[in-house]
């Protein structure tokens, strides 16, 4: 993959790696690329001194220690990595299919959503379900996962009057994005439905769900399968791994 980025210094340990001005997916596929490459170098001892990196929708933080590197050394030797090393090392993104109810308490504003889209509720989580969702960075809160991209027709501005309380589990869009909320929170996006499975837990690890670059798609579930995967969530029968699609 080729890619571009601009390097900007952010204070003494971190060097942050610009790939360009949008929310777009080629970016994010660069984004995740370049994060890629510069763990596998960590793995092979190729590159010394970095401490951690930070995928966002644009730029990659690359957090260093300024005893062992310096920021021009750290740039010739980013720019030097070659690109074929992750086409070389095992792909670590994941896929998941991820449980929605939608609508009626668990989706609030579906009907509006419909409404004014001009499209049925079937047709809107029709749409929900068919898009192949890309995770284009985590923030916000711990295990947000901002999706891209809602289908189109779906893109709507955020509410013009925020929740004071989003329940945890929400599944809700804004713009050409969708997010799965981790915990409650006040929030602007329009709510379609819920997912029971919870995004993050500290006792795990990794504790977030999802990583930037994994895929996820949704799939609708009645209200009979939400409070058997609570049951199972709660009782601790209820594993990760069975959310995981085989890579194609």
């Amino acid at each position: 993959m080729q890619d571009t980025w601009t390097p900007l210094p952010a204070g003494d340990r971190t060097l942050v790696l610009e790939f360009g001005q949008s929310i777009a997916r080629d970016i994010v596929d660069q984004v995740v690329s370049m994060d890629a490459r510069i763990h596998a170098a960590m793995h092979s001892g190729e590159l010394q001194g970095i401490i951690e990196t930070v995928p966002t929708f644009r730029s990659l933080a690359v957090v260093f220690d300024p005893l062992c590197t310096v920021p021009d050394e750290l740039i010739e030797h980013l720019r030097a990595l070659d690109p074929g090393t992750v086409d070389q090392s095992i792909d670590e993104s994941s896929r998941w299919l991820i449980p929605v109810h939608y609508g009626g308490q668990s989706g609030p504003d579906l009907d509006s959503v419909a409404e004014l889209t001009g499209l049925t509720t079937a047709r809107v989580i029709e749409l929900h379900q068919e898009t192949s969702f890309k995770v284009y960075m985590l923030g916000f809160l711990p295990g947000f996962a901002f999706l891209g991209d809602t289908p189109a027709p779906l893109h709507l501005p955020r509410r013009s009057e925020p929740r004071v309380r989003v329940p945890a589990g929400s599944v809700a869009i804004a713009n050409q994005l969708t997010g799965v909320y981790p915990w409650d929170s006040p929030g602007g996006w329009h709510i379609l439905g819920n997912c029971p499975v919870p995004l993050f837990d500290g006792q795990l690890d990794p504790p977030a769900l999802f990583k930037t670059g994994d895929t996820v798609n949704f799939r609708a579930i009645d209200a009979a399968e939400m409070q058997t995967l609570k049951s199972d969530i709660d009782s601790l029968r209820f594993e990760r791994a069975s959310l995981l699609q085989p890579t194609p």
